[in-house]
């Protein structure tokens, strides 16, 4: 049998010490899981991260001296960003919030709502370390129908559209429309070992962190339009 693997390293950063509270009871609680900071302004989170290497930073929107989307920019910013490997998970009270949207396009991994249960906040930790996007299909195409706005296909992102197989394409077509990858792999009558080959492809070619920044390059890129 192979050597255990270490625990995951979490930070909650939230002006709440109320909400720190209660996810750092439910996340340290778990064998593979370990809180091992707590910040509560965004200027104490990327000091964290910048101490403690995290996998994972729960992390609040509003928040004193430094919010929460500039936290996550200078957090996930690409070469030399604080965080490197880390995932950031916005936390907020609402399911379509254009801040939400904000902090994915800076490479958010996706969001929670702060009434999560407590074994959805577990299991939602678990799923983002794994480089699957952290929110339901049905919320990201609503939420970024309503904030996204094609751009001029200038960026180093778009021009690797070109490199993707027809298939590849057409996989990122439909997450951008809302499909899971059961649903994806119904489809296409592929298997969904199949289907997450085909999705790793499409996020390797595109240099994106995961399926989130892919759904919001599609958009964006107009591979697809808000109400297609």
């Amino acid at each position: 049998m192979g050597a255990a693997r270490p625990p995951l390293r979490l930070v909650i950063a939230d002006d709440q010490a109320l909400v720190r509270t209660g996810f750092h009871l439910i996340l340290d609680g778990e064998e593979d899981m370990e809180v091992v900071g707590e910040a509560a302004d965004g200027e104490e989170a990327v000091s964290a991260v910048r101490r403690l290497r995290p996998d994972v930073v729960l992390m609040d929107v509003r928040m004193p001296r430094l919010d929460g989307l500039e936290a996550t920019r200078r957090i996930l910013e690409a070469n030399g960003g604080e965080g490197a490997g880390c995932r950031v998970v916005i936390l907020t009270t609402f399911d379509i919030d254009e801040y939400v949207y904000a902090a994915m396009r800076m490479g958010a991994s996706g969001f929670l709502l702060k009434d999560v249960s407590a074994d959805q906040l577990v299991a939602g930790v678990r799923l983002v370390v794994t480089g699957e996007a952290l929110l339901a299909p049905t919320i990201t195409r609503r939420l970024i129908e309503r904030f996204a706005h094609p751009r001029p296909a200038v960026n180093v992102s778009h021009a690797g559209l070109a490199s993707l197989s027809d298939r590849e394409a057409e996989v990122l077509t439909l997450m951008a429309r809302g499909l899971s990858n059961a649903e994806l792999a119904e489809a296409l009558h592929l298997s969904e070992a199949t289907i997450k080959s085909h999705v790793a492809r499409v996020l390797s070619k595109l240099g994106l962190r995961d399926r989130v920044q892919a759904v919001v390059l599609a958009y964006e890129a107009g591979v697809v339009s808000p109400g297609s």
